[in-house]
């Protein structure tokens, strides 16, 4: 059985690596939108759905396509991948001090002899970033390696300094809930 992940992130190819199956990439090129009305949970559920399917839709035969979405919440208010690096700045000023979630999407698209299922699930994780001073968040931002992450940071690498305390799975703030994908695959008995 042919395994797709629909991502090009190096993180969620690196998570998907520590299950031990063979897969390939194949990038889904959808544009993430939120959508009003949508819980953030929703909306991670949506993206995730809307990420495999453009590639389910590309490819034939028996397949499993996977797609993640990761978004950050505080206080009700989301904070996807920053436009610039202003806005990078913001987000790390108003994320320290206290807890967010970190909320990841999960759809895994399965056709197995000409039989079609989906499972669509999200995982959460509570997230507390220390305070960073100015010249700490400035630093941040200038490596590079705010721009492409929801929330302006990644907990694997040097941020790790900054991050007091997580509540629930690692893998799902860095992007892919590995555990419910292993869950996923072996409940489906899909090894390869």
């Amino acid at each position: 059985m042919k395994i797709i992940l629909a991502s090009k992130s190096p993180r969620r190819k690196e998570l998907l690596d520590l299950i031990h199956v063979n897969y390939e990439i194949m990038v889904s090129e959808v544009e993430e939108k939120l959508e009003p009305n949508l819980t953030i949970e929703e909306q991670a559920q949506k993206l995730s759905y809307q990420k495999a399917k453009a590639v389910f839709d590309k490819t034939t035969g028996d397949r499993v396509i996977i797609g993640s979405d990761t978004m950050v919440i505080k206080n009700n208010k989301p904070y996807g991948k920053p436009k610039n690096e202003e806005e990078a700045m913001a987000m790390l000023k108003e994320l320290q001090n206290g807890k967010h979630q970190v909320i990841t999407g999960l759809a895994i698209l399965m056709q197995n002899n000409g039989e079609y299922k989906e499972e669509i699930t999200y995982d959460i994780t509570e997230v507390s970033i220390k305070e960073i001073d100015e010249q700490e968040r400035i630093d941040w931002v200038k490596s590079g390696n705010a721009l492409d992450k929801a929330g302006a940071y990644a907990i694997q690498g040097e941020f790790a300094k900054y991050i007091e305390k997580i509540n629930g799975n690692y893998t799902t703030v860095v992007g892919l809930p590995v555990h419910k994908v292993y869950e996923i695959l072996k409940n489906n008995h899909i090894s390869e």
